[in-house]
């Protein structure tokens, strides 16, 4: 009976609060090692446990059955195993900061909205500097930042899983993400909670059209920029909506509907007003230029862009206002003018460009490098070497049957139908085997 009574009365109750400090500090060690060598699944147990939460009442809290956290938790160190919205979920219920699982935090400012940039990095990168207490664990972000944060994060992390992983992969998590997000808009209550949600639910859907698109499912693609359109009209931000209206244009250009893209392009410039940006109105000349080009206008294409060069060449170092796309230079704009002269058959434009377009544009992005391949041999076809162009046909084909992307497999089928000889020589016979063996 004694041991019933071990923690009453004063004394008792100074022995438990030195006991539960010991075991704060403990967990707190344990929990920064395991972050320190990337197992943050080991750091949502050891909180879990902590918080003396079972798995089947974390599940409940975020959505998700006991067998999914008990998944998580075992997951080890590999920072791409991880479902990252769930991870984000486990970590905000159990309050610990977001760099305690991998998943850092740098805020910005633009048009009084306050826009929270992601990176998904190693624990060890972020502990090694900072360190970590349990009062820092225990503190409840306001509602605002750290919901509309958190479901940001896994966006992020989506984002960047992308360009070296099959679309096909991710659409099915990226759309039950958006769901997610699209819940917890409906519920919130105060407007400056539900127009952060709505900017997050944007960025989301935008995503899911960028999926669609390079599944080959334009519908969908329609679809799903249609959506992220009017969540960004419904989050008050004339900037996220310029861009999802520009992201439609420049989906529209490079499926050959032309006025579609030029009227789109021209709403969003009406959006954005006389404080159009200096690299939004870059963006949008290279939008522009790539619809005049399926337009077949080789003259508007030109100065469309001769004026992003222009204001390329005007932007500094500072990241661009919007955390939705990649930093916009020249190599971007050569990337551009490399599309143009393939599709208005003008190899000049692609061989000029070419050594500038592929410096950076494509390090790390497989998916868009193969892209950029076969407008590079659509100029070789041009110019009728066909044994180099087809055999660099072959290799970005070989990326896009890796992947399973339906938009790199048409545009290599379009490539193909350019050249109509009755007698093709040897290496468009093996491209042609290729790609009449392998179904999507």
């Amino acid at each position: 009976m004694r041991s019933a009574h071990k923690w009453r009365g004063p004394r008792a109750s100074n022995r438990y609060a030195s006991w539960r400090r010991r075991q704060m500090s403990k967990t707190t060690h344990a929990m920064r090692e395991a972050a320190r060598g990337g197992d943050f699944g080991r750091v949502i147990a050891l909180a879990r446990r902590d918080a003396r939460l079972s798995q089947r009442q974390l599940g409940v809290a975020c959505g998700v059955s006991q067998s999914a956290v008990s998944r998580l938790e075992h997951r080890g160190s590999s920072p791409t195993s991880y479902d990252m919205a769930l991870l984000a979920r486990a970590a905000t219920h159990l309050r610990l900061p977001l760099q305690l699982v991998g998943l850092a935090d740098h805020a910005a400012t633009t048009h009084g909205i306050d826009v929270e940039r992601r990176n998904f990095i190693a624990g060890a990168t972020s502990l090694a500097i900072t360190p970590i207490s349990m009062s820092e664990v225990g503190k409840t972000p306001a509602p605002d930042v750290g919901q509309a944060a958190t479901l940001r994060v896994a966006t992020s992390a989506f984002r960047r899983l992308e360009g070296g992983a099959p679309s096909r992969q991710l659409a099915e998590p990226v759309l039950a993400h958006l769901r997610l997000v699209q819940a917890l808009a409906g519920q919130a209550q105060e407007t400056a909670h539900r127009a952060r949600l709505a900017s997050a639910a944007s960025e989301v859907a935008s995503l899911a059209g960028w999926l669609s698109w390079d599944m080959g499912d334009h519908g969908s693609a329609r679809t799903w920029y249609g959506t992220a359109i009017r969540a960004a009209h419904n989050a008050g931000d004339p900037l996220l909506r310029a861009y999802q209206i520009g992201s439609l244009a420049q989906f529209e250009a490079n499926t050959g509907n032309a006025a579609q893209s030029i009227g789109l392009a021209a709403k969003a410039r009406r959006v954005l007003g006389d404080e159009c940006p200096t690299i939004a109105d870059a963006w949008l000349s290279t939008v522009e230029a790539l619809a005049h080009a399926a337009a077949g206008d080789r003259a508007r294409c030109d100065a469309s862009l001769v004026a992003a060069a222009r204001l390329a060449d005007q932007l500094g170092p500072e990241p661009p206002p919007w955390p939705w796309v990649f930093t916009f230079n020249a190599n971007k704009v050569a990337s551009v003018r490399i599309s143009c002269g393939a599709r208005l058959g003008i190899p000049r434009w692609v061989f000029a460009s070419q050594d500038m377009a592929t410096t950076t544009s494509t390090e790390g992005r497989e998916k868009q490098g193969a892209l950029l391949t076969l407008d590079i041999a659509a100029g070789h076809i041009a110019m009728g070497r066909l044994d180099g162009a087809f055999s660099m046909a072959l290799q970005a084909l070989e990326i896009g049957l890796r992947f399973r992307s339906g938009r790199i497999v048409e545009q290599a089928r379009l490539l193909r139908r350019s050249n109509a000889s009755p007698t093709p020589p040897k290496v468009v016979r093996e491209f042609d085997e290729r790609l009449h063996d392998m179904y999507l």
